[in-house]
């Protein structure tokens, strides 16, 4: 049905209704309520976030942060906490309700009618909607084995480029970029152009794939790094992540960065989990099992999947759009939420995130049952 002419929604700006709205993986009491299914009996798989929960410290330190709940946030001593832990200056962290809130206002202030981004084919969804809300022109360079062609994406820059948007491991892929690779490719952009390194999933890095990109800033000032605590802290729930950048550049997010815009809760939260190295360790560890898990069973089921770097999975469900959404549903109603790709222009494909060892278990059953 056509929208009436002269509304409120006609008015608005034309970029803005050609955005396509990010669609987050299925909560749990959704499909509760969509299949009367109990909610204990329900599995959820398809957002990535750390199936051993919150770091106990910040959890800790969020439940006594409650007490402050009347006062305005204060940063200072997170942000002091994180320019020591990666060797900067207090003045080169920004801060934001999550990573996203990072990379919005990164385009906020980089991007505008007149300016292109770049972004690699499978990546990221928040990019292109960053991108398109300024009214910049998003360029989408053709993915190489369903990860970032850097040699590609280099040729793709423009006159009028002003950002490039990397996931490093890629989400929805998993796919992963060395070290060396990145440097290389920071050395060809052109200094006016801004590089996103979007680290939501470093953590995850086995220790012979890890790399410091914070310290290749002083070289590369065109560089924002950008980190998360939804992930491995699992503190999804509280929105908090940050953005390191040259000190002038981290000045001018700061001003268009809304007042407040992470709360007591999670500063408190991110601040003590910072610490909890045990959780760390036995959340890297339990990642790593599962993968391993799943890889094995995967394989065995005859599945094609795409070697993945993070704490997720993604493997080729059906040989056609429509098999493919078809296991998704019979998942969905056995209680099990996995991530399908369709938004993503991956429509055979599915997203499955690490576990517990439960968690996969009965994922892998399911799936089972399904493929028959």
């Amino acid at each position: 049905m056509s929208m009436p002419q002269n509304t409120p929604a006609q008015q608005s700006l034309s970029y803005i209704r050609a955005i396509a709205a990010y669609q987050p993986g299925k909560p749990i009491t959704e499909l509760a309520r969509e299949l009367g299914l109990p909610v204990e009996r329900i599995v959820k798989l398809a957002s990535n976030e750390n199936p051993l929960g919150m770091s106990p410290r910040g959890k800790a330190a969020a439940e006594a942060a409650l007490a402050g709940g009347e006062r305005y946030p204060d940063p200072f001593d997170l942000i002091q906490k994180l320019a020591a832990r990666h060797g900067v200056a207090a003045s080169q962290i920004v801060l934001g309700n999550g990573s996203n809130d990072v990379l919005d206002l990164i385009a906020r202030v980089f991007l505008d009618s007149g300016r292109s981004a770049i972004a690699s084919q499978y990546a990221f969804a928040v990019y292109p909607i960053a991108t398109l809300s300024v009214g910049g022109d998003l360029l989408t360079v053709p993915a190489r084995q369903f990860g970032h062609d850097l040699d590609a994406m280099r040729d793709a820059i423009r006159p009028d480029t002003r950002v490039i948007w990397i996931a490093n491991p890629n989400n929805p892929t998993g796919t992963f970029l060395s070290a060396s690779a990145l440097r290389d490719f920071l050395a060809r952009v052109p200094e006016n152009v801004i590089v996103v390194l979007d680290e939501a999933y470093t953590e995850y890095l086995a220790p012979a794939d890890q790399y410091d990109a914070v310290g290749w800033i002083a070289e590369f000032p065109n560089l924002i790094v950008s980190r998360t605590f939804s992930k491995i802290y699992g503190m999804a729930g509280l929105r908090l992540g940050y953005g390191i950048a040259a000190a002038p550049v981290a000045d001018l997010l700061n001003r268009v960065r809304q007042p407040f815009n992470c709360n007591n809760l999670a500063l408190a939260a991110a601040e003590a989990a910072l610490d909890d190295a045990d959780f760390l360790h036995r959340s890297f560890a339990a990642n790593r099992d599962g993968m391993t898990t799943l890889v094995t069973a995967l394989k065995a089921l005859g599945l094609e999947i795409i070697p993945s770097s993070g704490n997720f999975l993604t493997f080729k469900a059906g040989a056609d759009a429509s098999r493919t959404a078809a296991v998704n549903q019979a998942l969905l109603r056995q209680g099990v939420i996995v991530r399908p790709l369709v938004g993503y222009q991956m429509p055979e494909w599915l997203r499955v995130t690490i576990g517990t060892a439960a968690e996969n278990e009965r994922f892998l059953a399911a799936l089972k049952v399904v493929l028959g």
